[in-house]
């Protein structure tokens, strides 16, 4: 996998939501007689076991995004021991266990997360990302179509990366290109979604749509030494040489230690 996109793990291809207060009260009797609809449940519905988990979790979540990952998981134990039916507990000790290269525990607790709420696009996204880091693509598979079948799902755009993603992993060249162009509909400004793109329309000779999503990369801030190496080949196809000497004077200029700009000094466009 490039470099560019080995932080996908971190930064979008995984998801965690708390989930918030839902779910139905108790029924009642409408003046006519007839059955209301359940009420909504609201915080003081919520069990006093729920409650103090949920504040757990929230720590939890907090030291798990500054990276204090035992800390986390410790939180998350406490979150458990006054709610073992907390799904979102055991979601986030899934991601926990992940960042600590532990799979089996991670996918214990995905898979415990998803008995308790089946419902949760999240985290079917999260245990498809396990399962495609073990290479089990065919079963990752399965848990993003769970995830994107999901109607009220709004991580659409995440979910279709990660799975494009693990279909170039599996040599799925084709069903690749159309899940990264699905996530680009969604989410046009994604870097990992375009240059991954971009990359695999190069690799199969579709130079002038490679072009189309690595232009607007290459304009902006995000641009690296991998998108630009790859625009300046990109554009040397098309017979684009000038925009491609820009390219490469950008790559030279702000890269210049990088293996993509030792590539352009020996003029390998081919490799």
């Amino acid at each position: 996998m490039s470099r560019f996109v080995a932080w996908v793990a971190l930064l979008g291809a995984v998801g965690f939501a708390l989930a918030a207060l839902g779910g139905c009260a108790g029924h009642g009797v409408g003046s006519d007689g007839g059955p209301l609809p359940p009420e909504i449940v609201t915080a003081s519905d919520e069990p006093e076991g729920r409650r103090r988990a949920r504040i757990r979790l929230e720590l939890a979540t907090g030291y798990f995004d500054q990276g204090q990952t035992t800390v986390a998981l410790d939180e998350l134990k406490q979150a458990l021991t006054a709610d073992p039916t907390f799904a979102d507990a055991f979601n986030l000790r899934g991601l926990i266990y992940m960042r600590l290269n532990e799979p089996r525990l991670a996918e214990d607790s995905f898979r415990r997360a998803a008995a308790l709420n089946p419902r949760d696009a999240n985290i079917a996204h999260n245990h498809g990302w396990l399962l495609c880091q073990q290479a089990r693509y065919a079963d990752a598979d399965a848990q993003f179509a769970t995830a994107l079948g999901s109607a009220v799902y709004g991580g659409q755009a995440k979910t279709w990366m990660a799975r494009g993603l693990c279909q170039l992993n599996a040599a799925r060249p084709d069903d690749a290109e159309r899940s990264l162009a699905k996530a680009y509909e969604f989410d046009p400004g994604n870097p990992v979604v375009a240059y991954n793109l971009a990359n695999l329309l190069y690799k199969r000779g579709v130079y002038d749509r490679a072009q189309f999503y690595l232009r607007r990369l290459n304009n902006s801030e995000l641009a690296n030494a991998e998108t630009l190496w790859l625009g300046v080949r990109v554009d040397r196809r098309l017979g684009s040489r000038d925009t491609a000497q820009q390219l490469a004077n950008q790559l030279t200029r702000r890269f210049p230690q990088s293996p993509e700009a030792a590539a352009l000094e020996r003029g390998a466009f081919n490799e």
